[in-house]
């Protein structure tokens, strides 16, 4: 009969493989974005579909403010969620107390990547690399990160 000791060293390399396994995904999901197939035309042509739907007219000034804001929040939102995961799979998804070096360590990865991820558009037809985005891309897991320590500092017997 397997013991509680036994059993538990699957599981916790289980969840680990998991986590990693979820956070490639995504980080496969972000270079995806990345893509002429997300251009600022499908997007832009998104958005003009949504909001035709919603019967909401905007002015050509305001529909390009907010498709350049929707955009922006998106880096954010994908960042956000890389650090976050890449946080859990460095705790092996059991730990999420905080640990600075792991927050840095995560912090860089999402950076470099978010380098990376602008040098490929650089040769993609239709997008273009920036430096500002790889600074939002980077502010967004710092967000990311931040949340996590703030959840930590307020209801510790969550984490």
């Amino acid at each position: 009969m397997n013991s509680p000791t036994t059993q538990a060293a699957p599981d916790r390399s289980l969840r680990a493989y998991l986590w990693w396994a979820t956070t490639v995904a995504w980080a496969a999901t972000i270079f995806r974005f990345s893509t002429s197939a997300y251009a600022g035309w499908f997007t832009a042509w998104l958005l003009h579909g949504i909001l035709s739907f919603l019967h909401i007219s905007l002015s050509p000034a305001g529909f390009e403010a907010l498709h350049h804001l929707i955009r922006k929040l998106a880096h954010v939102t994908e960042y956000t969620m890389l650090g976050l995961l890449l946080y859990g799979s460095f705790s092996g998804g059991r730990d999420f107390s905080w640990r600075t070096r792991t927050a840095v360590l995560c912090f860089a990865i999402a950076a470099l990547y978010s380098l990376t991820d602008e040098f490929h558009q650089w040769f993609v037809p239709g997008r273009g690399a920036s430096l500002v985005d790889c600074g939002i891309d980077s502010s967004g897991a710092a967000l990311g990160l931040i949340l996590l320590y703030l959840r930590q500092r307020l209801f510790p017997s969550k984490a």
